[in-house]
């Protein structure tokens, strides 16, 4: 569940206890009304859906926010067509705390709808219009409302205004939402935020009132409805707005498309409440400020592959200086100390080779990301990051590191009787690794100039997409490079010494903070019993390399080494098999679709049976499911006493629901049962829940 939904569901959470039966009544009444008094064949008529509200009562908008939008199906005789709904200007919708729960209306309102007759229809008949209104209608809870409507209306050659619609159809049709040439409207946004730039063309002067109390409503959900927004004037009598993103809206929405409100009204004479918005977005990134007369946009997304390119080597060269990447700084600097001594040759060979692990470290991210993307994947930087395994292997394997700097072990010791050759080859094999090692710790960096470029890269074909993250890789490995190539450089490094030592010892600790790190985001991937193995399988690693730097110190007899190898390697494979992250086991209630049948079938078995009547669009549902079924007093009950659990999701119209809800004269949801073993009707909850309701329900 969303935040935003949580706090909305928590407000109404702590309303004061429903009933637990509500009559099964309507809080809004429709009828179809219509402009004109007679039809004329083949000409336009208006007519409206109109919805009388309740106090406290609303329906929804197009775009309802939490809720359901209303809905015409025509009947209509043949040659007859309808037009969709002309929505008028809608309210931020709020509940009894203040809470914002959506868009629509409240009152008397009016919906529009275009309906053209067929040219041949003969004047003095009677042609009797059908349709079928649905709609969300909530208060504290929410109910669907349906309903028939119709209305005859005579043919006639000429037709008059109807004396009671006609002046009001009218006035909603001139106060739809329009664009208008007083005002220009522009937008860009980045990844956060849309900003909406509205300002007047021609003077002010005139107006009844200055715009005020703006608000923008979204057709397509790109903006979050529940959350502020943000006005400041620009000075030349214009408006900025800052329009929160929604997580759950269109990712790759090309225009911002909706209605901008104003209660003082856009024109001179204080009418035309809102203002319609179609525009497309300006191209900018974070950080970026609203256009306006006076300035341009800054920080402009790269306007070429060359730019972009450039972005990613600055932004390689300052992944040097991010703290994910410091240890391996570490490791590095140690290894151009220790050769420093040595020719130059050596320390130049050492240099590329560590080049070329980054390099086709890259690549092998660039292509594994070239591969996924054309199977359909989306993907962000660092997604490496996303899986548990990938996130405890990594650990396990800064650990190690870490405690081979900590002087618990040594790699590379003749336990293995390798040749000074051999060694030597080793060692350039370690300088390839620590490449390896600086991409994979580097990669969940966005440092300054490297995100623009990595969102060009997720975007470019894929030759383009390799070579930008060549550029990055190159970036990463020039200082490295820089120290190998040019020996003064090396020169001016320390010789090696007994410090080195105490250098390579305080060096581990930033490895163990990354340890400390990446078990804490394992934690938020598995459950707390996977994270708590996890933990365990990381100190039996540690365990298993003490055992092999313990038996295998220099001078250690052949057969103490060979068990130290196998002892090590062994506790080592355990605290791997212990910590290794696998799917949480279940620890929510299994939902089975609710029927009478199923009902049925469950109390044969003398089971305890829980139903929940729920739908999407109720607040209060998604209240009583983040109370109740996040205790895990509730869930190990609800476990070990095996409840069978039911849900009747009634996010859509389904009569078979509609008539379990009157059989108990409920008319909205949440709704709750419970069945006890041999008990002939249910125990019936309120609409708000807690734990110990529940538990006292199922404990019968």
């Amino acid at each position: 569940m969303k935040v935003s939904r949580l706090f909305v569901c928590c407000a109404l959470a702590l309303a004061p206890l429903l009933p637990a039966a509500r009559a099964a009544t309507s809080h809004v009444q429709a009828s179809l009304v219509a402009a004109d008094i007679a039809i004329q064949p083949g000409q336009p008529l208006t007519v409206a859906l109109r919805l009388i509200h309740d106090a406290h009562w609303h329906t929804y908008w197009l775009n309802p926010g939490t809720g359901l939008v209303t809905e015409i199906k025509w009947s209509l005789p043949p040659g007859w067509t309808a037009g969709d709904i002309q929505w008028p200007a809608p309210k931020v919708l709020k509940d009894r705390t203040g809470t914002v729960v959506g868009h629509g209306y409240e009152g008397d309102l009016l919906l529009p709808v275009t309906l053209t007759p067929p040219a041949d229809l003969a004047p003095g008949t009677t042609v009797e219009l059908k349709a079928s209104a649905e709609w969300l209608m909530c208060e504290e809870v929410c109910m669907p409302g349906n309903s028939p409507v119709k209305l005859a209306l005579p043919v006639a050659a000429h037709a008059a205004p109807d004396p009671t619609f006609g002046p009001r159809l009218a006035a909603v049709l001139a106060g739809l939402p329009r664009a208008d040439a007083a005002w220009k409207i522009s937008a860009s946004r980045d990844a956060k935020n849309i900003i909406l730039a509205v300002s007047p063309v021609g003077p002010t002067a005139g107006r009844a009132s200055a715009p005020a109390d703006l608000h923008f409503f979204s057709d397509d959900n790109l903006i979050a409805y529940e959350l502020p927004q943000i006005t400041k004037p620009d000075g030349n009598g214009g408006f900025a707005l800052t329009l929160p993103i929604s997580a759950d809206g269109p990712k790759d929405a090309p225009k911002l498309l909706g209605v901008l409100t104003s209660e003082t009204g856009w024109l001179a004479d204080g009418s035309l409440r809102g203002l319609r918005v179609e525009t497309p977005f300006a191209s900018v990134t974070a950080n970026s400020k609203p256009e306006t007369k006076n300035s341009k946009p800054v920080n402009a997304a790269p306007a070429s592959l060359a730019a972009t390119l450039l972005l990613a080597l600055v932004g390689g060269l300052i992944l040097n200086l991010m703290p994910c990447v410091f240890p391996v700084i570490g490791i590095k600097i140690l290894g151009f100390v220790n050769q420093s001594g040595h020719e130059r040759s050596k320390v130049v060979a050492h240099g590329l080779v560590f080049a070329l692990g980054v390099l086709l470290s890259f690549w092998t991210l660039a292509t594994v990301l070239a591969v996924l993307r054309a199977g359909g994947d989306q993907l962000g930087w660092g997604f490496q990051l996303q899986s548990p395994v990938f996130v405890f292997g990594l650990a396990a394997v800064m650990l190690i590191f870490a405690m081979n700097m900590s002087g618990v072990f040594e790699f590379g010791l003749s336990v293995m009787g390798v040749g000074s050759d051999l060694q030597t080859k080793s060692g350039l094999a370690g300088s390839f690794f620590t490449g390896v090692l600086a991409t994979v710790v580097a990669t969940p960096c966005s440092a300054p100039f490297l995100a623009p470029a990595l969102g060009a890269a997720l975007t470019l074909s894929t030759v383009e997409s390799f070579a930008v993250f060549t550029a990055i890789a190159i970036g990463l490995a020039t200082p490295y490079l820089l120290l190998s190539i040019f020996p003064a450089a090396v020169k001016i490094l320390p010789r090696p010494g007994a410090w080195m030592e105490t250098f390579k010892q305080f060096m581990a600790f930033p490895l163990y903070a990354t340890v400390a790190y990446l078990a804490w985001v394992l934690a938020g991937q598995t459950s707390e019993s996977g994270s708590l193995m996890a933990l365990f399988g990381l100190v039996l690693i540690a365990l298993g390399a003490w055992i092999y730097g313990r038996y295998t110190a220099p001078g250690a007899k052949p057969a103490r080494a060979r068990f130290g190898v196998i002892a090590g390697a062994a506790v080592l494979a355990l605290g791997a098999w212990t910590g290794w992250p696998t799917p949480p086991a279940p620890t929510d209630v299994v939902w089975e679709k609710w029927s009478p049948e199923a009902v049925a079938k469950l109390q044969a078995e003398g089971r305890t049976i829980y139903v929940d009547f729920t739908a999407r669009w109720c607040a209060t549902c998604q209240t009583n499911k983040k109370i109740v079924f996040h205790s895990e007093d509730v869930l190990k009950f609800f476990r070990d006493q095996k409840i069978a659990t039911l849900r009747g999701d009634w996010t859509n119209k389904d009569p078979q629901i509609t008539a379990e809800l009157a059989k108990y004269q409920r008319s909205a949801v949440p709704f709750n049962q419970v069945w006890l073993p041999g008990k002939a009707e249910p125990v019936l909850l309120p609409e708000l829940l807690t734990p110990g309701i529940v538990l006292a329900a199922v404990k019968g």
